[in-house]
């Protein structure tokens, strides 16, 4: 990705004393624009749409300041900018929305606060080869229900979470591998009054191993405190956790897989209730600018006790616990680089879902809607992606 480094002049407005700050500071601008055009079908009794995504579109700001000792201070400020315009997304138009924070790093680590990934979903998002994580050919409604910015106690079933309010702390690399840990504020239990004593947290550990074409990554992550099921003051968690790698073969294949597993109490006070997923995908770079993307995922039917019901909240998609209560999702795609920067890539997603599931492409999620899709419904779309980064 080519950076562009300007000086921050702040002279003229602020006085001498920004001129020396601004002298010994660099900001540096980046971003993304990635816009997909699919001709979707949404499923039984429902339209065939043509229909515009753009997921992960972000531009940011970033910089870093020496200060002796070999240790830095940095921030980062990154926002969406959707070039579709407003769409009524939870972090549409709000600055630094995405992952943003303030920090200090040097021989210790990094340690840094403010709202980003979690370490659950940073090993994670490497190892979804040959497919993305959100869009027509986004995987984590199967995964891990979803991927976005979320608040200090909410959205209890994603675990690909954006956490505000966290504490972060990433280790020194030592000969490839690298411990990543993070945990939130109770910023949420200033809303509660005196009897209603829910203070909820996220605690998230992941590590990861490079080795030239290999990487290897785990992680585990709590929701404490998240699931307010009958009474007052009545609080129980959930927790998930997954394993993977990927390998890069001659410099062109790369092959990766992934298994996660998230357990929830189940909202109905039956017991717990688990959801096991696997991915795995291929990236093939064939010749010159021309590539292959491939990928198949599969939710297993949900485990628990007889009649233990899902986690409700964001993702009414989550079957309660039984039978033909799974999902497979497969991807393909062909692409072409027109440079370091650019790209396009055409392809087909489909979702099939048992006859007791109802997950869908994420692309397709209709604000305000609470049945995303009928029981065994399958949905399905073709279309284009426009990749450019700066």
């Amino acid at each position: 990705m080519q950076k562009k480094l300007i000086a921050v002049a702040v002279a003229g407005a602020l006085g001498a004393p920004a001129v020396v700050l601004a002298q010994a500071s660099t900001v540096q601008i980046y971003g993304r624009l990635n816009i997909e055009y699919a001709y979707a079908d949404q499923g039984a009794g429902r339209r065939k749409v043509d229909h515009m995504n753009a997921p992960g579109s972000a531009i940011g700001f970033r910089g870093e300041e020496k200060l002796g000792g070999g240790m830095s201070a940095w921030f980062q400020c990154e926002s969406t900018a959707d070039p579709r315009g407003p769409n009524g997304g939870a972090s549409n138009g709000v600055f630094c929305s995405r992952n943003s924070a303030i920090g200090f790093k040097g021989a210790f680590g990094n340690v840094f606060l403010g709202t980003w990934d979690t370490p659950f979903k940073r090993t994670l998002g490497p190892n979804i080869v040959g497919a993305e994580q959100t869009g027509h050919w986004g995987v984590i409604e199967l995964l891990s229900s979803n991927s976005t910015s979320v608040a200090d106690n909410t959205n209890r079933d994603v675990f690909m979470r954006r956490q505000r309010n966290s504490i972060n702390y990433d280790s020194p690399n030592f000969a490839g591998f690298q411990v990543l840990a993070a945990f939130s504020s109770t910023n949420g239990a200033t809303a509660s009054t005196p009897v209603f004593d829910q203070k909820a947290r996220v605690f998230s550990l992941g590590a990861q191993y490079r080795a030239g074409p290999l990487y290897i990554s785990g992680a585990y992550e709590r929701h404490n405190e998240f699931a307010v099921l009958t009474g007052l003051n009545n609080f129980d968690d959930d927790e998930g956790w997954h394993i993977g790698a990927n390998y890069t073969f001659a410099g062109r294949v790369k092959v990766g897989g992934l298994f996660t597993r998230n357990t929830f109490v189940s909202s109905n006070l039956l017991g717990d209730i688990e959801y096991d997923a696997f991915h795995v995908g291929v990236d093939w770079s064939i010749q010159g600018p021309h590539g292959i993307l491939a990928s198949y995922t599969r939710v297993d039917d949900a485990d628990g006790a007889p009649g233990a019901a899902g986690p409700g909240g964001a993702r009414p998609s989550i079957p309660a616990v039984g039978n033909d209560t799974g999902a497979d999702m497969w991807t393909i795609r062909y692409r072409y680089q027109f440079s370091k920067r650019t790209q396009v890539r055409i392809g087909y997603s489909r979702i099939e879902n048992d006859s007791q599931a109802r997950y869908r492409l994420t692309a397709l999620a209709r604000p305000g809607t609470t049945i995303p899709t009928g029981l065994g419904d399958n949905q399905s779309a073709f279309g284009i992606t426009v990749d450019h980064r700066f």
